[in-house]
């Protein structure tokens, strides 16, 4: 049996086909294969999964009435809360840290009848890209185990793409569901700033941070965010972008980029042309400087959150959380206050795009594909850039712009490592985001997506 989606799990638990349990205990019997050589998962919840699945069979044969997500098994990044299931946030700190709720978001796709497999592994604290935990191992990218997976919910990418879990749910502060969803060769949203409930997140950064899920296919994305969004976005599942404009950038997201990288988003571009969009150069010269003013945001509001911790604590964190936590310490609050006004300058504009010009901008997820563990630099010419600075340029302004951003593969590059295309539209557009991937999708990824199956989970196309 190869990768079966959320749309046809529900359409063989209609039929009888197969059921919870049976499908639980598939993904567990994957994780437990494949897992070892990716590290995406810190806990298994193997014992509480097999009871709920249990749960859930009764509760279909009395006849009761099942939720939108009867029987999905599903995985959560490890700085969302799990009443009863430790949850780390990916420290040594938060090791034995045992909520005793469940995040609002874990709550409110449980009672839709879900099944909680497990806590994918993430970079510390959320506080990177790479996935690199210094405490529970590194993630390793499925396309290639050398690579990191991007991150921070880099064990939810590679878990996905991997199909060890039917879906998984992330966070996003600066690009961690679409910069992982891009390295991995899987789809992630980060939808409206404030449309997920955060509630039960161990933050980052109370002001850019979001909950996203990170799927394998557009129909499960759709079914997915639909649950989370409370709208369905399955009449969104169209192939038709007849007139839909597409904006292109004229400058920033075409600047500082590995060529591969951007000759597959030429291709992307070309393939919604071809398909009826209409391509509308853009001019997003307002964003230059915006890399500086997220930082300051983030590193601002987690030295706050993570005060307490760094009065006590402060050695037993990995090198890397620790140095952008100390760097909290000389942001002066004037800096911070002139970072929000930036901020919302960064929205207004965006806002007033949206209205007047497109209806969704297209852009690279990344500038590069995955870097192999342990690189922390990256060259442009001669120009040096950290992995960090590189991998959260083209994603961190939309965090600040509070508008919903999608990442989707858009092919390979020739060492075979998955490039993203990233779809941005208006504050609440994400039905725009949907319709613009499937379309994309459809007419293009069918090999991408064997090739993904071949390669990261170890299906043969018959």
């Amino acid at each position: 049996m190869g990768r079966i989606t959320i749309r046809e799990l529900q359409t063989g638990y209609a039929g009888r086909l197969f059921t919870p349990l049976e499908i639980t205990k598939r993904y567990l019997g994957r994780i437990l294969l494949k897992d070892p050589a990716l590290n995406s998962f810190i806990t298994i919840a193997k014992e509480r999964a097999i009871l709920e699945a249990k749960r859930l069979e009764a509760k279909a044969r009395a006849g009761e009435q099942t939720g939108a997500l009867y029987g999905i098994p599903l995985a959560y990044k490890d700085n969302i809360d799990t009443k009863g299931i430790r949850t780390t946030n990916g420290s040594s700190i938060d090791a034995y840290n045992v909520p005793y709720k469940n995040a609002a978001v874990v709550q409110q796709l449980l009672l839709k009848d879900s099944i909680l497999l497990g806590k994918n592994n993430l970079h510390e604290y959320a506080l990177g890209v790479t996935s690199n935990n210094p405490h529970y191992g590194p993630v390793h990218n499925p396309w290639n185990r050398e690579y990191t997976p991007g991150g921070s919910s880099g064990g939810s990418a590679a878990a996905v793409a991997a199909d060890l879990t039917a879906a998984s749910i992330g966070t996003d502060t600066g690009g961690s569901v679409r910069i992982p969803a891009a390295s991995c060769g899987v789809i992630g949203l980060k939808p409206t700033y404030g449309k997920v409930p955060t509630k039960g997140v161990f933050y980052v950064s109370w002001t850019l941070d979001h909950v996203g899920p990170i799927t394998s296919t557009m129909s499960d994305l759709a079914v997915l965010a639909g649950a989370m969004l409370g709208q369905s976005y399955l009449p969104d599942l169209k192939t038709d972008v007849r007139g839909l404009r597409i904006g292109v950038p004229t400058s920033y997201f075409n600047e500082r980029i590995d060529p591969e990288t951007y000759g597959l988003y030429l291709r992307a571009l070309e393939a919604l042309e071809a398909l009826g969009a209409i391509l509308i150069d853009t001019d997003v010269s307002f964003v230059a400087g915006n890399a500086e003013t997220s930082l300051t945001i983030a590193a601002s509001e987690a030295g706050y959150v993570h005060r307490s911790r760094m009065e006590c604590c402060l050695s037993q964190y990995g090198e890397d959380a620790r140095a952008l936590l100390e760097s909290s310490l000389e942001i002066t609050a004037l800096r911070y206050i002139e970072a929000l006004k930036a901020k919302e300058r960064y929205a207004e504009k965006f806002a007033r795009l949206f209205r007047e010009n497109i209806d969704v901008l297209a852009t690279p997820t990344i500038p590069i594909p995955a870097r192999k563990i342990g690189v922390d630099e990256v060259r442009f010419g001669p120009y040096t850039e950290s992995v960090f600075d590189a991998m959260t340029r083209y994603t961190g302004i939309f965090n600040m712009a509070e508008v919903p951003a999608l990442s989707i593969p858009c092919g390979l590059t020739s060492e075979g490592l998955p490039v993203g295309l990233q779809l941005v539209a208006a504050r609440g557009r994400e039905d725009l985001l949907i319709r613009a991937g499937y379309a994309y999708e459809q007419d293009q990824l069918g090999d991408f997506y064997r090739e993904r199956d071949r390669v990261c989970a170890g299906y043969i196309s018959e």
